[in-house]
């Protein structure tokens, strides 16, 4: 791959890839410049490593992977284990296109999930990756990622119990 080819896979890979990975590291670190900081290490070591990709899974399976990777090596220093703390939702970076307010009791629900449920559910959900790539990419079995989003949405379900469920039985038109 020539030197022009890597410059323009990058800037495609951040392009695409680029908020969701920063939302994701973002969940992990808790910390707005930690989240930039990882996913500027993820995108250095996609580049410097992109000839030993091999398709094997898909481009953001790959990423995704090197991304929590980076996280996990920087919340296992001494200093993420001691400030670590729920990150702000209002500093969660916004989606590509998003640009309604929403309620965030969903997304407040999920960040009080233990981390390894919490890790399933961003994937899935926020990043929309299928089982198998979350599988992939966290490096669990299918049946390990399929029991953790059981678990998760069991906690979610009694978290949220009341939220949304009862507000659409008392809406008089019926409408879903």
């Amino acid at each position: 791959m020539t030197p022009q080819q890597k410059e323009a896979w990058l800037a495609r890979a951040m392009a695409s890839y680029g908020t969701p990975l920063l939302r994701m590291a973002y969940v992990y670190l808790g910390d707005r410049a930690l989240a930039e900081d990882a996913v500027q290490e993820t995108f250095l070591k996609a580049y410097r490593r992109l000839e030993t990709f091999r398709g094997e899974s898909a481009e953001q399976t790959w990423l995704t992977r090197i991304a929590i990777n980076t996280c996990v090596s920087l919340g296992r220093t001494a200093w993420m284990r001691s400030v670590w703390r729920s990150p702000p939702l209002d500093e969660l970076p916004e989606p590509i296109g998003e640009d309604e307010t929403r309620d965030d009791t969903v997304l407040r629900a999920v960040m009080d999930l233990p981390g390894p449920l919490r890790q399933v559910v961003v994937l899935r959900y926020y990043q929309e990756m299928k089982v198998s790539d979350v599988a992939d990419a966290l490096g669990i079995s299918r049946n390990a990622v399929s029991t953790r989003l059981a678990r998760a949405r069991t906690r979610l379900r009694a978290a949220l119990k009341g939220w949304y469920f009862d507000e659409q039985q008392d809406d008089p038109a019926g409408d879903r």
